[in-house]
């Protein structure tokens, strides 16, 4: 910088007004007043609360009413109120408001008969303080959570209920009920869960498996879970579906064990082990549901942009797919659990009444397709894994 522009630059500086304030100091002149530099100063949370930056799914907006996965939703649930007869339900330990409304509520559209399994006290505590009419709905009153889950397995096993729905009681305490070889509930197959979600900017149902129950499911295991998936697809009138077995990758890669037994999953179904379904992987989450991402790709296969199961493989990466969808995609949800002699439908606290009524379709309409498949029973005992 030579002389000159020194001299300028000290002249600029001159005649431009002293603006700096001491700390604390309050702005002097109306343009300063005007025009803060920062945001709203930070208001802390009320004392005792924690505050989230996602909205409650039951506050977000609501998915568009012309989606065609919405659509599908809503016809599962017509489909259902329709059935000749109501479905024979136990609602294991509904002691709080979702889990009563929810089941009530499919009950007056003739889609459960439930029976309620838990304490009749707080039972109809909960009705009276919520407004609902529990009518002569049967209450078996049971202590504790333990006795309830055992319990209705019990009704299971004498053919008193056809299906079962986790009320407030945590998911391992009825499914330890389920799985033990004493249950009568097991069979040759795998216990595992399907997410069924209409994501409004998706066309089809999308089943999203396992993302609650098999935490690392080797390759017979996967098995298991996608025979029980595409069971459930045609069980629910759905047709023959697609199957994505998704990775991280489109490529098989032996460092990459997903990949792996995606390809031997592909091969599975080549050779008549998994029956019913259009498989093909690995794929990538992309070129599974993105037509145009699996064109650049150069993927050519019927599964490819348009799958309506996808394989996940494991929990974590399945239960985190599922919420993003349901928290951050506005995606309508339900969930059943497959592979048991009764679907066994696992509801969240956090889901809503609509959540969970049609959980109770997709459960009923599965129960009555259940009889004419008669999966087999296990031969032996099988070791109950981690949950």
């Amino acid at each position: 910088m030579d002389k000159q522009e020194k001299q300028t630059m000290a002249n600029t500086t001159a005649s431009q007004p002293n603006t700096a304030q001491p700390h604390g100091a309050q702005p002097n002149t109306p343009a300063q007043q005007a025009a803060p530099l920062h945001a709203a100063p930070f208001t802390p949370p009320q004392a005792g609360r924690a505050q989230s930056y996602l909205h409650d799914p039951a506050d977000m907006p609501a998915p568009s009413r012309t989606s065609k996965s919405h659509q599908a939703y809503q016809a599962l649930i017509e489909q259902a109120k329709h059935l000749p007869g109501a479905v024979s339900m136990g609602i294991v330990w509904p002691c709080e408001q979702h889990a009563l409304e929810g089941a009530l509520e499919a009950a007056k559209h003739s889609i459960v008969a439930p029976v309620l399994i838990g304490p009749r006290t707080l039972i109809t505590d909960v009705a009276q303080r919520y407004g609902l009419a529990l009518g002569a709905t049967p209450i078996i009153d049971t202590p504790t959570p333990q006795e309830a889950a055992a319990h209705a397995v019990a009704l299971v096993k004498a053919g008193r209920v056809q299906a079962l729905m986790k009320g407030s009681l945590h998911t391992d305490v009825l499914m330890h009920a389920v799985v033990s070889p004493e249950s009568g509930l097991r069979t040759a197959r795998r216990i595992s869960h399907v997410f069924l979600l209409a994501v409004p900017l998706y066309d089809d149902l999308i089943f999203v498996t396992d993302a609650a129950i098999n935490i690392a499911p080797d390759l017979s295991v996967k098995r298991d879970i996608v025979q029980n998936a595409i069971d459930l697809h045609h069980g629910l009138g759905l047709g023959t579906p697609r199957v994505a077995l998704l990775s991280a990758v489109e490529t098989i890669t032996p460092k990459i064990p997903g990949t792996v037994d995606a390809a031997a999953l592909c091969k599975m179904a080549d050779r008549g082990q998994i029956e019913g379904g259009v498989l093909d992987g690995p794929l990538a989450m992309d070129n599974a549901v993105s037509a145009t991402a699996a064109q650049i790709k150069g993927i050519t296969s019927p599964v490819a942009g348009r799958a309506q199961i996808l394989v996940v493989p494991d929990l974590e990466a399945g239960n985190m797919l599922a919420k993003n969808m349901i928290f951050l995609a506005g995606a309508e949800a339900a969930g059943v659990v497959l592979g048991a002699s009764v679907p066994i439908l696992l509801t969240s606290r956090a889901d809503s009444v609509q959540a969970r009524l049609a959980s109770l379709a997709v459960g009923a309409l599965y129960a009555r397709y259940l009889p004419p498949k008669v999966l087999p029973k296990a031969s032996r005992p099988l070791k109950r894994r981690a949950m």
